[in-house]
């Protein structure tokens, strides 16, 4: 079954609309699109939320475009630009919506309050009028949410209609900076915290409820809605509810969803990570019967932002997920003129061999288990206050370390976990005791607060105190005869004993104290070679569990090298202990690997995340009987390349080439 193409595109609301539908039709045709999902009132051509006339335009022209473009075989789907509103940018509010308001006091011009009735009425009618062009789904964007609401420094979420619900729950008057310092107040969560995430998330579930009935109403029940939606910490700090969302925007128990899961403009090849564990975790969140369409921007405009070999690397990862439909925003948004841009249906073209090779239903992921909790922001100790970007919190960090290490990860259970950082309030004492009873990797933050949860024999260190860079003992502040500031790791043990790692940039640092009987891999130095304390360390606790624990407290920030990728290679096969199963891959820097099982063995897909070319080498746990390989450059038909299996080794003599992926099956 070949790849779907879902091509999102304006066209403007003028006489030749027909025209253009015409020639977008032939576009499609001679670049493979199946079906085309009309953009309305976006960007350049947004002005305002749009009611009567200007309103009466967009619906006579999204009526001619659909019947010229169902007339040439394609299906047709529609996105309203907006919902809440993506950001003021000059407009003003024309209908009387009651606005957004900041944490700060700042009042947005042109975005709703999800609250208001003025809104939730117009949205509707909106939405329901539309839906009368029985076209297949109607997509909410991605402003169907709190955050990022430009000029609102955070988001919205803080007008006196939230303020009033929030009021009723906690029992007292409530003012907006009260509201703010009580969510974001240091130390243990506030409880108005989880009040304003149910008036907020309650608030959403409403709109999104009004919405889908009016659609399915409209339409006769043949119509469905599909949502957009960006990072999952920031979807967390609001309080969403993923099943209950979908559940909500659900017509006949038929949803869909378009992950944001790449960047829009051109970006470096390590960042197909960001794109391989975004995938992941939001296959978690969502329910199994949501289908999704990954999006896929160039923002502003085509290959201008972003390179076709990117956005072709993407489309494969995305298709590695599983997922149904590719959805696509390619074209400038303003151009409506779909035929003056040859060259993006040259890169459809050209992406769709390899595309078609990895069609299929979403298989069964393995790898180091990532951290996936909706309500982690719930849970979050903040240390300065003030600030809600404070509360958002993801596995990304671990997720990048991880696979720009060569090290696979899963949403889904396994015996190896990772745990980082603010995440480790997100757990009740029984699940982390679970975790300790298996594989667990941890952080300096991570292991300093499962010692103050009382887990502290279970970790084989003791981690004394958290010092940040500016403190005593971090930037040579303490007492005489204190050690100066951190800078080095020194490695103690295996194939990199002697060698030297930076931990200069980390802002803070664990101190770590190892307990009898854990191992110490490496040790922190000062610029003058004097001790600081332990820098990794491994242990096997009384369950029988396994523990590594580094005293970084931000991954992301360490310099990447062999001896790191060395360390965290033994790491992991220490923590699987007796019964390993994880591939891993060295031969290059940014080999990003995505593991899942076939119904007889595995398959892995590498991607060169490095400009340089790269020469893959796959460190099996176990021998494989037979394994094949196929390369798939940019832009190119898939290669098949000879897999010579070594012992517990997988080569190819092939070059990997930057953004390419390698597939291999072994058994």
């Amino acid at each position: 079954m070949p790849a779907r193409y879902h091509l999102r595109f304006q066209l403007h609301p003028t006489p030749d609309a027909a025209e253009r539908a015409a020639e977008l039709a032939s576009f499609c045709r001679e670049s493979g699109v199946e079906e085309v999902v009309l953009l309305l009132a976006a960007e350049e051509l947004y002005p305002g939320h749009p009611a009567g006339g200007v309103e009466d335009r967009l619906y006579d022209t999204a009526a001619t475009a659909t019947a010229v473009l169902r007339a040439a075989g394609l299906g047709v789907s529609l996105n309203p630009w907006v919902t809440l509103g993506h950001a003021d940018r000059g407009r003003a509010d024309r209908l009387g919506f009651a606005p957004m308001v900041g944490p700060d006091g700042t009042v947005a011009t042109a975005q709703a309050s999800p609250a208001c009735p003025r809104f939730r009425a117009w949205i509707t009618a909106h939405y329901a009028r539309f839906a009368e062009l029985d076209v297949r789904v109607l997509w909410l964007e991605d402003d169907f949410r709190y955050h990022n609401h430009a000029p609102l420094p955070w988001g919205g979420g803080f007008e006196p209609l939230m303020l009033e619900r929030l009021a009723a729950l906690a029992g007292e008057p409530v003012d907006r900076e009260r509201a703010v310092a009580a969510v974001t107040a240091p130390g243990p969560p506030h409880p108005w915290r989880a009040l304003l995430q149910q008036v907020w998330r309650t608030a959403q579930l409403e709109v999104a409820g009004e919405v889908a009935a009016a659609v399915a109403k409209a339409s006769g029940g043949r119509a469905r809605l599909g949502l957009m939606s960006s990072e999952p910490g920031v979807h967390s700090v609001e309080g969403r509810d993923w099943p209950a969302l979908f559940d909500a925007l659900a017509i006949d128990g038929e949803v869909w969803h378009r992950p944001h899961f790449a960047r829009y403009s051109d970006a470096p090849g390590r960042e197909l990570s960001f794109s391989v564990w975004m995938l992941e975790v939001q296959r978690a969140l969502r329910p199994r019967h949501v289908r999704s369409a990954p999006e896929v921007e160039n923002w502003p405009h085509t290959a201008w932002s972003k390179s076709d070999t990117q956005t072709w690397s993407e489309l494969v990862a995305a298709q590695l997920a599983g997922s149904e439909a590719l959805f696509l925003n390619l074209h400038p948004m303003q151009s409506g003129a779909a035929g003056r841009f040859p060259r993006v249906a040259e890169l459809l073209r050209r992406s769709r061999p390899a595309l078609d090779l990895l069609t299929g239903p979403a298989a069964r992921t393995h790898g180091v288990t990532l951290p996936v909790r909706q309500d982690a922001a719930a849970h979050v100790r903040t240390r300065r206050g003030g600030d809600l970007a404070e509360l958002a919190v993801d596995p990304g960090p671990a997720a990048d370390h991880l696979l720009r290490y060569g090290v696979p990860v899963t949403a889904e259970d396994g015996p190896v976990r990772v745990l980082f950082g603010q995440l480790a309030w997100a757990y009740q004492d029984a699940e982390l005791r679970r975790m300790l009873a298996d594989g667990l990797l941890l952080d300096g933050t991570a292991a300093h607060i499962l010692r103050a949860r009382g887990f502290g024999e279970l970790l084989g260190v003791t981690v004394e105190e958290v010092v940040e860079r500016g403190a005593g003992g971090g930037a040579g502040g303490g007492a005489a005869g204190d050690p100066g500031p951190y800078a080095l790791e020194r490695v103690l043990t295996g194939e990199g004993a002697g060698a030297y790692l930076s931990v200069n940039l980390q802002p803070a640092l664990a101190r770590l104290r190892p307990a009898a009987g854990a191992e110490t891999w490496t040790e922190i130095l000062t610029p003058d070679h004097r001790f600081w304390g332990a820098g990794r360390c491994v242990f096997t606790n009384e369950l029988g569990g396994r523990v590594a624990v580094t005293a970084a407290t931000a991954v992301e920030l360490l310099p990447h090298d062999d001896d790191g990728q060395r360390l965290l290679h033994a790491a992991v096969r220490y923590l699987e202990g007796d019964s390993p199963t994880l591939p891993l891959v060295t031969g290059g820097p940014h080999l990003i690997p995505h593991l899942t099982r076939t119904a007889d063995g595995w398959r892995l897909a590498v991607a060169n995340g490095s400009a340089d070319p790269a020469h893959p080498r796959v460190h099996l746990p176990r021998g494989a009987v037979r394994a094949e390989g196929v390369l798939l450059r940019p832009l190119a038909d898939p290669e098949p390349v000879e897999a010579a299996v070594t012992g517990r080794s997988v080569e190819v003599t092939e070059e990997l080439p930057h953004r390419g992926w390698l597939l291999l099956d072994w058994r």
